[in-house]
């Protein structure tokens, strides 16, 4: 029987020191967490790749090319004798070799603005994984921020928990010995009625929003997760001297990602009117061809034989004399190669047929259906469309940084005002537990003293954390990164 307790025992200290041993997750690895498991971080690095590999093939398109082929078959019926270009109509064998080479000579600079274009892209879609980073960044922080209030809020409900049991204790001991009305207990255990009330919905909160943080972290559900609770006091912030909305500004625009990848695609637009252009001017590529081929009939001929002779009607005289010419009656005899025979004279054959062609060829464009002019036109197009999406992006910078200093500052503002009504409410609820004690006010004036300083305290958390957050904000838009 002793034995069944200490085992609950021993297993209880075994859950408590894995619980107290498991690692807690800063910001600096949430965040890093974010951007090796983050969806929107991963489709923008394998855009990145396919950029990048687009790039390369840019590039290569600057080489010579090469293309070795060759073709194995039969031929059947009547067809051209690969060796002799003869019509036969016999079965036959052939293969045939041909290696082909050309490079582009001129192209009006086209090669070398493609890879231009090509390169430019490829440093926006770098931009663009650092915004889907940046973003991500962000989006943590913020839900980050919101777990340590609500954590705080859970401190602050558990206290109140305990300051309402000590207020209860203290009465209960009065009313048992006389000196105040039951009354006054009751109202102080619904007063702890509420306040369990406050933190389970602060638990519960709290909960929430670090599964929330979990989403953003891409971190399945189930898994153990605590974070580190740093002191909202002990979080450096930059003072306003330094986070003036038009400073900040000017070095948000070479610094945000989104404002990179505006004028990295700007540039490439440029290149790309010109690259365009190019394929309305005449080319020239240099080409180099190596042939040769082997032929062999399925039939061969053994020999021949005469079985006499076939007057033609033609003669000659010789010597005063006619003689008449008669042709032979030749038969052939034929017999099928065999698999070995058909191969017989393959490299004599392949080192007679072995051709050379070296040449320049030249295309002008002249009529193709108005592709390469309206493609020209349509580039211009974009790349005012591109100068159009820089003009909004920076706006729009202007405009969130201008409004998040206004919200810092509003902030700063409640945060200071918050601070206030604590120290407030603080004096006035200590002044009404003294009066209690010495019976000179009521238990709900007490309560409602206790209540207001409970809802000051949980607005000062939200304050203080908004503050926070608004000044952080800044420090992002500032190209600080963001950090407790």
């Amino acid at each position: 029987m002793i034995m069944k307790p200490l085992i609950y025992l021993l297993f209880t200290i075994l859950l408590a020191s894995q619980a107290s041993a498991q690692e807690k997750w800063d910001l600096r690895k949430c965040v890093d967490y974010a951007m090796q498991n983050n969806i929107s971080v991963k489709q923008a690095d394998v855009q990145a790749r396919i950029s990048a590999l687009q790039l390369k093939l840019a590039q290569l398109a600057k080489y010579p090319n090469a293309n070795l082929s060759t073709g194995l078959g039969v031929q059947f019926g009547r067809s051209i004798d690969r060796t002799t270009n003869v019509y036969s109509d016999v079965q036959s064998l052939y293969q045939n070799y041909q290696l082909q080479s050309g490079i582009e000579v001129y192209n009006y600079n086209r090669l070398n603005n493609n890879i231009s274009y090509a390169k430019f892209n490829a440093q926006a879609s770098l931009a663009d994984v650092e915004k889907a980073a940046s973003d991500a960044e962000l989006s943590v922080c913020t839900y980050y921020l919101q777990v340590l209030a609500a954590k705080e809020q859970v401190v602050i409900s558990q206290l109140q928990i305990e300051q309402t049991k000590t207020q209860l204790s203290i009465t209960q001991k009065k009313v048992d010995a006389g000196a105040l009305p039951e009354l006054n207990s009751l109202e102080l255990e619904a007063q702890l009625a509420n306040d369990s009330s406050t933190y389970i919905s602060a638990q519960t909160s709290y909960e929430q929003t670090l599964q929330a943080l979990k989403g953003v972290l891409s971190l399945d559900a189930a898994t153990p997760f605590e974070i580190v609770i740093p002191e909202a006091t002990s979080i450096p912030i930059l003072p306003f001297g330094e986070l003036q909305p038009e400073t900040i500004y000017q070095l948000a625009l070479n610094t945000q990602p989104l404002q990179k990848g505006n004028a990295f695609r700007i540039k490439a637009a440029e290149k790309n009117i010109a690259v365009n252009k190019a394929y309305m001017y005449p080319s020239l590529t240099f080409g180099l061809n190596l042939s040769t081929n082997f032929y062999k009939s399925f039939q061969k001929y053994d020999g021949y034989s005469v079985s006499g002779y076939s007057p033609n009607g033609d003669k000659v005289t010789v010597g005063g004399s006619d003689y008449y010419i008669a042709s032979p009656l030749v038969s052939l005899h034929q017999s099928k190669n065999s698999f070995e025979e058909l191969w017989n004279g393959y490299s004599n054959q392949l080192s007679n047929n072995f051709g050379q062609t070296l040449g320049f060829s030249l295309s002008v464009p002249i009529f193709n259906n108005g592709q390469y002019r309206i493609s020209y036109e349509q580039s211009k197009l974009t790349y005012k469309t591109q100068l159009l999406n820089k003009e909004s992006a920076d706006l729009t910078l202007k405009q969130n940084i201008y409004t998040a200093y206004s919200n810092a500052v509003s902030a700063l503002q409640k945060r200071n005002a918050g601070i206030k009504s604590v120290e407030s409410n603080q004096k006035a609820f200590d002044f009404a537990t003294k009066r209690y004690e010495l019976g000179l006010l009521s238990t709900i004036d007490l309560l409602s003293n206790q209540n207001n300083l409970l809802r000051a305290k949980l607005q000062q958390v939200s304050n203080e954390y908004d503050y926070i957050f608004k000044m952080k904000l800044l420090e992002f838009y500032k190209g600080q990164g963001l950090k407790l």
